[in-house]
């Protein structure tokens, strides 16, 4: 008698269709867009962090804040003291997405971002003007301490 080991088709395509089920079931459960988005999220968190400690000892220097933040990638310097040797960009540094400085006075000053993960706990609780008709609509907004 000779017996033929092997798997049927039937066997082959129940199989490939389980991993198939299973593999989109985890992508669908590591979300790796939302992922990245929040991954981004946090970077503009953490450049805005570091722009803000950058006019903190400007206006210790100068005893007030600039009118303006110098561009994207620019060096923030006033004389021989420089504040930033490349001033931070938004990861995506397109359309509503960049760094938007407003001095407020010359003892007070606003940086905003807009944001991409719509469900970012530490969001602004009302949107701003640059996020309306962004991705999302939802900004961060940090002021001087």
């Amino acid at each position: 008698m000779n017996k033929q080991r092997g798997f049927t088709l039937i066997e082959i395509l129940i199989a490939v269709a389980l991993i198939a089920v299973l593999g989109t079931s985890v992508i669908v459960l590591v979300d790796p867009v939302g992922q990245f988005q929040k991954g981004r999220d946090a970077e503009r968190k953490s450049e805005l962090s570091q722009i803000q400690t950058a006019l903190e000892l400007y206006r210790a220097d100068m005893g007030a804040y600039p009118a303006v933040l110098p561009a994207c990638d620019a060096v923030f310097s006033q004389g021989t003291v420089t504040y930033l040797r490349k001033t931070p960009c938004d990861p995506k540094n397109t359309g509503a997405y960049v760094y938007t400085y407003r001095q407020l006075s010359a003892s007070s000053y606003s940086i905003t971002t807009c944001l991409e993960n719509v469900r970012d706990p530490k969001k602004d609780a009302a949107n701003v003007a640059p996020c309306a008709g962004g991705t999302t609509n939802w900004s961060y907004t940090v002021f001087n301490p």
